[in-house]
């Protein structure tokens, strides 16, 4: 190999705008060393140690950062790639007299082991492969095929083996046996051969072959080799085939993360628990969630007491803290925290304070702020601070606390300036607090907003920096924080609120950022202080009809980017628009089906005459009668019920049906529901057609005829909800901006609705009458299409 002068002109303007934590050189030294300094641009095929660019005497170079640790590691050790690739590397010169320094960034070529990319193109899966080497033909699973554990880790694998068999019988394919032995031809082999420093915690290597084998150095790098192997058989229309190569696969960085505000607006602990699922097929590893919130006073007419605030986990010491019926009981927590283990996912809980917490203040008036609003609990008073510590004290002791993982959030930001010593004085004091107990910290950036010369505690801390007016990365950097990227004006969803996003910009995302990215600051790939990225659903506007439903709905495509975005970077080989046209092939994981969606051949879903023909179980106090020359379905008393193959269809639908109610039917008599929503003949007190989900109540204004035939058609999309009676628009439910507290104050508010479809009728309180005719579509239909469907007999 050569040694040759760096031209590092080009390098050293890109210093000038990249992120840099002390560039304190000067012009003149930093000038010097670009020319002076003598570096190779090429590491062979079979290096395995980087050597380290010849500075200039006076002058001393260390590696402090890699962006691919699998590939070169912090210690420069080299493993070769299986095809060339780029590796940047971040240097820190330092000037030994003076100990001035400059951060140097600087892109290698690594030769690979082979000189092409074989013959199977690299398959498709989110985030895409690291690297692939294409061999000739395909690995067919089949019904005699086994998921073999490596002997030599059977305790520690078993789990992975065990998650992974339950998921392939809930995509589909046969049932494959967990066995622990050697592997033979068909069989999926996991094993924990790898090297750590090599793959570390998450990476593996994939070899597909006559068999399959998934090789890592801990549990979730296997892990996440089982959800490759998923997706890819998810993409082929028999459930069985996987082309042959081999893989390195690893993320590029460590934290890739997803915020859900369950303070403001609950969510049951089993859509937690789906979305830990979720997030584990897309290999997004946190899940933070923030756990206590509260909406904003000037939409309560500025009366605290009356202003919405949530804190969602049991507390034995304090069950006033607790909001009555909307908590997770602490054994709930502690079952999530081990499902999110076995799948690979860290769950991150976040006790927000010392504002945003209006529901401490409500259980506890006497620490409530008399100056800044009772969101915001006194930091000067004693008694704060034995409240809070009790909080924390109950989740964090004994041998096996409720709060599992390593890592726990405190919240810590937007309290007023004006207490910037006392809030930093309480931001220290409950990082090590935390940290007392054994735990590292995390919190949200406020150092800037709350400047001040009381020192808050840096190490074992690491910070999500959103907003750079609160906390200026390159200052945070300056102070020792690692850094979580989640920048609010990229990365932040508010439902509905008409401010930051209601769905990402995700194709800007994917062609423009990386979580080296926040705000303006851009820090130099590898930066060994950012950890990684994260994206946030904040419901700021509680009441306002958004439903868990609506939630997912954004947040699906949102994570299939930036899954991508925080395990691969920037993909410069499939262009967003080919990543979108494939993404849909991939959906939520094998036994998830979060967006109602029904797939068929075309978009007729379910077409049931309901004339005793249909292929559905018979139904309690229900009968096919004649009408006509026709048989047609009767609820005959108010518990008549009939089950439907399906729970729901989510977005876009269209749901048909004839419906001839008996007279005197009662209040919110239910003609369909799910275990989220039901369409009621008569809504409430109205008398009118309408849906009830999450204690939300909606009415289209429209009464149905009784004993007579109407034909009725709704249709729903993300933003509204459509009903067509005898084939005319009847009405449009759509958001629709409400007065809310003050007169000049208002909110969207959401009318939308994923259609019920799990039964026909109610076993308590079922429509009296008949039906007919059901007709789901997986498409919103035109009025013309609406209007011949009435027409039909």
């Amino acid at each position: 190999m050569t040694y040759k002068q760096h031209a590092l002109a080009i390098l050293f303007s890109f210093i000038a705008i990249h992120g840099s934590a002390q560039t304190k050189m000067s012009k003149l030294d930093s000038i010097f060393l670009r020319e002076k300094m003598i570096m190779e641009t090429t590491i062979a095929n079979g290096v395995s140690k980087y050597k380290m660019p010849i500075a200039p005497e006076g002058f001393s170079l260390q590696l402090i950062g890699s962006d691919n640790l699998s590939v070169i590691t912090k210690n420069g050790a080299v493993f070769t790639p299986l095809n060339k690739l780029q590796v940047n590397l971040l240097l820190k010169a330092t000037k030994i007299k003076d100990k001035s320094s400059i951060e140097i960034p600087i892109a290698l070529t690594v030769e690979g082991t082979y000189k092409n990319k074989g013959v199977n193109a690299k398959p498709f899966v989110i985030p895409s492969l690291r690297e692939w080497v294409g061999a000739e033909g395909d690995f067919v699973l089949t019904a005699i095929s086994r998921i073999v554990v490596d002997p030599k880790n059977e305790t520690t694998l078993m789990k992975a083996a065990t998650v992974f068999q339950n998921d392939l019988v809930e995509l589909g394919t046969a049932k494959p046996a967990v066995v622990v032995g050697v592997p033979r031809s068909g069989d999926i082999f996991i094993s924990l051969n790898g090297n750590k420093e090599e793959f570390g915690e998450e990476g593996y290597s994939l070899s597909i072959t006559d068999y399959v084998s998934i090789n890592a150095a801990q549990y979730k790098g296997v892990f996440w080799g089982t959800r490759t192997i998923l997706q890819l058989l998810e993409q082929d229309s028999k459930l069985s085939s996987l082309p042959k190569g081999i893989s390195r696969d690893y993320p590029k960085y460590e934290v890739r993360g997803f915020m859900l505000d369950v303070g403001r607006k609950y969510f049951t602990i089993d859509f937690l628990r789906d979305y830990v699922k979720l997030m584990a097929y897309y290999k997004m590893g946190d899940f933070q969630l923030h756990l206590n919130d509260n909406a904003f006073v000037k939409h309560y007419n500025n009366d605290w007491d009356s202003t919405y605030s949530g804190f969602r986990l049991e507390n034995e010491r304090y069950p006033e803290l607790p909001t009555k019926g909307e908590f997770y009981t602490k054994k709930e927590f502690i079952d999530l925290q081990i499902l999110a283990e076995s799948y690979g996912v860290n769950i991150i809980p976040e006790i927000d304070v010392p504002a945003h917490s209006l529901a401490f203040s409500k259980a506890f008036p006497q620490i409530a702020s008399k100056e800044y609003g009772k969101d915001h609990l006194d930091i000067n008073n004693p008694e704060t601070y034995t409240i809070v510590e009790n909080v924390f004290k109950e989740y964090l002791e004994g041998d096996s606390p409720v709060f599992r993982f390593k890592e726990v959030h405190i919240g810590t930001d937007e309290y007023d300036k004006k207490e910037s010593e006392s809030f930093r004085k309480f931001t220290d004091h409950f990082i090590k607090y935390v940290q007392s107990f054994g735990k590292e910290v995390r919190v949200w950036g406020a150092l800037t907003h709350a400047q001040g010369i009381t020192p808050v505690t840096s190490k074992g801390v690491t910070m999500n920096a959103w907003y750079n007016g609160y906390a200026d990365p390159l200052k945070m950097k300056e102070l020792g924080y690692p850094l979580i990227s989640t920048p609010d004006g990229l990365l932040y969803i508010v439902p509905a609120a008409g401010y930051y996003y209601d769905y990402l910009n995700v194709k800007h995302l994917y062609n423009n950022w990386e979580p080296v990215t926040i705000g303006n600051t851009v820090f130099h790939m590898g930066d060994p202080f950012i950890r990684g990225g994260m994206f946030a659903v904040w419901n700021d506007v509680a009441k306002n009809g958004i439903t868990a439903q609506d939630v997912t709905d954004r947040v699906f495509p949102a994570i299939q980017v930036l899954s991508e975005k925080m395990w691969s970077g920037t993909n410069k080989v499939v262009e967003f628009n080919e990543f979108s046209k494939k993404a849909k092939n991939i959906n939520e994981g094998p036994g998830l089906n979060l967006r109602g969606l029904i797939k068929s051949k075309d978009s007729l879903v379910l077409n049931f005459p309901l004339n005793g023909k249909d292929k559905i179980k018979k139904g309690r106090n229900t009968k096919y009668v004649s009408d006509g020359k026709i048989k047609v379905l009767n609820l005959k008393k108010h518990s008549s019920h009939m089950k439907l193959p399906y729970n729901e269809i989510g977005y876009n639908y269209t749901v048909a049906f004839k419906i001839n109610p008996s007279k005197n039917n009662k209040e919110n008599a239910v003609i369909f529901q799910s275990n989220h929503a039901k369409v009621k003949l008569k809504q409430g007190k109205t008398g009118n057609l309408g849906f009830s989900h999450e204690g939300n109540d909606y009415d289209f204004g429209i009464s149905i005829a009784e004993d007579k035939w109407s034909s009725i058609a709704v249709t729903g999309d993300n933003n509204s909800t459509t009903l067509y009676l005898d084939g005319k628009l009847a009405k449009k439910l759509t958001r629709e901006k409400v007065s809310t507290g003050s007169e000049k104050d208002s909110i969207w508010v959401m009318k939308t609705l994923f259609f019920p479809l799990n039964t026909i009728g109610n076993e308590t309180n079922s429509f009296v009458g008949k039906i007919k005719d059901l007709k789901v579509f997986n498409t919103i239909l035109s009025k013309t299409q609406i209007q011949a469907i009435k027409e039909e007999e």
